[in-house]
């Protein structure tokens, strides 16, 4: 009887034992940690805070992750969460204009936090109105955004490779990072080929943990900050004070998080085509809410907008692990490490020329799975739809190969315009509606409707 009721539980609910459960939460942990500790770094550097004020950021955005991850995965009520396998990171999307804010006088921190809060509740409004858009994405469309998004986190692991987050860093590029890379990625490959069961999913950590141990013993890798890192911080709400609130800058980071659900969107349907479920429009409401949420606290707790992180993505692609209950996993591992600065230290440690070849697997997997969801459109008998993918494509490849092509146009365009992912959705979106019609748009749009009553009944 106990066989019979495991075998109709979804895999993206099935509970794995606990010792799996932590290492596979981690090794999730450790591929979003860099880009989750980087914003708060860039915009704690911009404002010129002192050392401890930027630990101070950077332990409220490891926290808030994981209360949102927690809310993400497991899920809360009927509103919140999309109950997938999904980690949540402070986005880069909100970095240009946050740096605008911090070099306003009059806004500074405090001005960030209160354009953060209110974008959030403003996110919470709108999400279902971006959910009953699903019917303008099908697979021609879904298939470009993933692809997109695959290529545009290759250059994330391209940079982690060299050793560097950008090419003008020093030691982008060095011999031995590109070896180390290599000696991961080959360690990641070995384990995929010959492992079996469990160690054959926690193949990424198993080659991030070995590339550690030769990065350490070759003398490029120090616990230092390990060691001087304290072993408790207490996160509470408003530590930098009573946030600011002005209209222009709520207004842009309102934008902001419009692009935002929008790649999110890109995000979850990829995960439904991962693990087999079929996102409805009740889904993606729930998990576009969850953003708005998600960065209501991030104000709250001094730190900045949420967003599904992508780089995720990819690992579950990897390892095949469908459930949720592994991210629910990383989410207490995060708040932990929030509050035991030791551990954030810790993963912190971990050089990025490590990261960088586990990243090429797991991103080159996002890009893959976009490309077997095009396998699988009709070009016989809508050839336009080559036209779709091709110049969709070609658009969003723009701020990946020339990041100064829209320079001369206004800046409140930014957002958009650097956004490889966002320009490849909306000409896609703007493609595949001039070639091939609305088609059964009224059919669809009842059809999401009649399911997203479904969902919430």
């Amino acid at each position: 009887m106990k066989s019979d009721h495991a075998s109709t539980v979804a895999p993206v609910d099935e509970i794995l034992p606990a010792p799996k459960l932590a290492a596979l939460g981690f090794q999730h942990v450790l591929v979003m940690y860099a880009g989750a500790v980087a914003v708060p770094l860039i915009i704690g550097r911009a404002l010129k805070l002192p050392p401890e004020q930027i630990a101070l950021l950077i332990n409220a955005d490891l926290f808030a992750c994981g209360i949102v991850t927690l809310i993400q995965s497991f899920g809360a009520g009927p509103l919140f969460g999309i109950r997938m396998p999904v980690m949540m990171g402070v986005t880069f999307a909100a970095v240009g204009p946050m740096l605008a804010m911090a070099n306003d006088p009059n806004l500074g921190i405090l001005g960030i936090f209160g354009a953060v809060m209110t974008a959030g509740v403003f996110t919470m409004l709108v999400a279902p109105a971006i959910s009953y858009l699903l019917p303008l994405f099908p697979p021609v469309v879904t298939g470009s955004i993933i692809l997109m998004i695959g290529i545009s986190l290759m250059r994330i692991g391209v940079n982690w490779a060299a050793g560097a987050t950008l090419p003008t860093l020093p030691g982008y590029g060095d011999p031995f990072n590109l070896g180390m890379a290599a000696f991961v990625l080959v360690c990641v490959l070995v384990c995929t080929r010959f492992g079996t069961g469990f160690m054959r999913n926690i193949a990424v950590l198993i080659g991030v943990i070995v590339g550690c141990i030769v990065a350490w013993a070759l003398g490029h890798m120090s616990f230092a900050k390990v060691v001087a890192a304290p072993w408790f911080s207490l996160i509470y709400p408003f530590q930098f004070g009573m946030p600011k609130f002005e209209i222009v800058s709520i207004i842009t980071m309102c934008v902001v998080m419009i692009v935002v659900m929008i790649e999110s969107a890109g995000m979850f349907l990829a995960l439904g085509d991962m693990t087999g479920k079929k996102i409805e429009p009740a889904d993606m409401t729930r998990g576009l809410r969850t953003d708005g949420l998600g960065t209501l606290i991030g104000g709250l707790f001094n730190t900045f907008p949420y967003t599904s992180f992508s780089q995720n993505v990819g690992l579950v692609g990897v390892t095949g692990i469908k459930s949720r209950y592994v991210c629910v996993a990383g989410g207490v591992i995060l708040i932990a490490m929030g509050l035991v600065p030791k551990l954030g230290a810790l993963v912190e440690a971990v050089p990025l020329f490590v990261l960088g070849g586990a990243g090429i697997v797991m991103f080159g997997m996002v890009a893959a799975t976009g490309i077997r969801i095009l396998a699988g459109v009709d070009y016989q008998t809508s050839r336009n739809n080559l036209y779709v993918v091709a110049i969709a494509i070609g658009f969003g490849m723009i701020p990946l190969v020339a990041p100064t092509f829209f320079a001369k146009l206004p800046t409140q365009l930014g957002p958009i315009l650097n956004s490889g992912i966002l320009l490849t959705a909306i000409i896609a979106v703007l493609l595949n509606l001039y070639f091939n019609g609305t088609g059964n748009w009224t059919k669809a749009s009842t059809d999401v409707q009649n399911a997203a009553k479904l969902n919430e009944s």
